[in-house]
């Protein structure tokens, strides 16, 4: 890779990746043994971090090792998850630990690992604008530190950022969204109530660990989702195929608005909890309750539609939310001095394409609309674009282990030609109706 550019010098590269979580960290290893594909890695950040606020003990990743950030497109590549191990010398710790399913700091340290490795990443810069010339049909990008790169193609991994419901939109006070629980946790236990807000697995971990430590801390303890049951997360080996070439194909072919009646109905496909840590909470409930009532809440069908903060008192204010038990219809309202928004992440574009904005194509929703390549731009491989697209791409774009799949597909666009062979069909189960009788 060429060095780094002088302040105010222009680069030009094949490729600009815009932010450095998994999945275009998973590009920039897949990319760094290709000789004629030049591109480089762009992130604000002052070194790699994913979801640090969420590193509770004992937490794993639900996808198993394979799932790295290469082996499902190179199994032979340097930046493999067991290469990682080797190198770290747990490599037979972790075969006898008999548990495929990586730590969440583990995995972190891996992908820290990684791109310490690369020569393709910048990390502290933060992308400013982007904007096209079409006389060279090259894109510059302007960073806070006064860099420019030029490049033909653009691969964005900026994340989903953290989704705050609108009622909660500027309510004032210490409430924080589960990505900051870690930071907070101390001077939430100095409360004398909790409440948790939100259905996946970032709520369920809270809510065991918070539920785990309440008895030293002597607070009350909710969980508020308006889910009708605690769902766990679908892992049969017929549903996983689903995360599949054949299903991409198939969902992406499907009417806009079937695609997003199925984006709403599938959300337990990927954002269910881990079926072991419903049963360990229901365990700890069990165990607690032999003492006397336990001060914790369990409230299902239970929707937030309104949030008031009143500050004052030695540890924070009081949050009064308004919920409406969905199935009866019926209004109540909750006090809090504590309230941790377990509500997910959302994709949004990123502001500093806005000087491009007439070369990115929406669908009729108003949202991106990717094409199956993973393009967002009128000419269909100028701008790839890594998550963010469920409606589209189905439950595969959030997940880790068709990362390597998506990074193979994006590469052949950027070469013109397949480097990493991408599979076409996996699945057992059929789709697609078929074409004519069977016979």
């Amino acid at each position: 890779m060429p060095p780094e550019p002088a302040p105010g010098a222009a680069a030009t590269h094949d490729f600009v990746g815009i932010g450095l979580g998994p999945f275009n960290l998973g590009l920039a290893c897949l990319a760094e043994p290709i000789a004629e594909l030049d591109g480089v890695f762009l992130e604000s950040k002052p070194d790699f971090e994913w979801h640090s606020g969420m590193f509770l003990e004992g937490a794993h990743l639900q996808t198993p090792f394979l799932s790295d950030l290469v082996t499902l497109a190179d199994p032979t590549s340097p930046y493999s998850f067991l290469n990682y191990l080797k190198e770290a010398g747990r490599l037979y710790s972790f075969y006898i630990r008999e548990n495929f399913y990586p730590l969440r700091t583990e995995y972190n340290d891996y992908c820290r690992w990684a791109a310490a490795k690369l020569s393709s990443v910048r990390f502290g810069r933060t992308v400013t604008t982007v904007t096209y010339e079409e006389s060279d049909g090259l894109y510059t990008v302007r960073t806070q530190t006064g860099e420019t790169y030029r490049a033909r193609h653009l691969v964005l991994g900026t994340g989903t950022p953290p989704y705050l419901p609108a009622s909660c939109a500027g309510l004032g006070g210490d409430l924080i969204h589960n990505s900051r629980y870690l930071g907070a946790k101390e001077s939430l236990q100095a409360k004398e109530s909790l409440t948790i807000v939100g259905s996946g697995q970032s709520a369920a971990e809270i809510y065991y660990d918070l539920l785990s430590e309440m008895d030293a801390h002597h607070y009350r303890l909710n969980w508020v989702t308006r889910s009708p049951r605690f769902f766990p997360l679908e892992y049969t080996k017929l549903t996983l195929e689903m995360t599949s070439p054949e299903y991409v194909d198939y969902f992406h072919a499907l009417p806009e608005d079937t695609r997003y009646r199925l984006e709403r109905e599938q959300r337990s496909l990927f954002k269910g909890i881990d079926a072991e840590l419903i049963d360990q909470i229901f365990d700890l409930l069990y165990q607690k309750n032999l003492k006397g009532p336990v001060p914790t809440r369990l409230m299902t069908n239970t929707a937030l539609l309104s949030a008031r903060y009143e500050p004052g008192g030695d540890v924070g204010g009081t949050y009064t939310l308004g919920l409406r038990q969905q199935e009866q219809e019926q209004d109540f309202s909750l006090a809090t001095q504590g309230l941790i928004l377990a509500t997910g992440y959302t994709y949004t574009t990123p502001r500093f394409l806005d000087p491009v904005a007439d070369r990115i194509r929406l669908d009729g929703h108003g949202r991106l609309d990717i094409a199956r390549n993973y393009s967002i731009d009128t000419t269909g491989r100028g701008i790839f674009l890594q998550n963010g697209g469920v409606h589209t791409h189905s439950i595969t774009s959030p997940d880790l282990g068709m990362g390597p799949y998506r990074n193979a597909y994006i590469i052949g666009e950027l070469l013109g030609r397949a480097h990493y062979p991408v599979e076409k069909a996996i699945a057992f189960q059929e789709f697609a109706a078929p074409e004519g009788t069977i016979v």
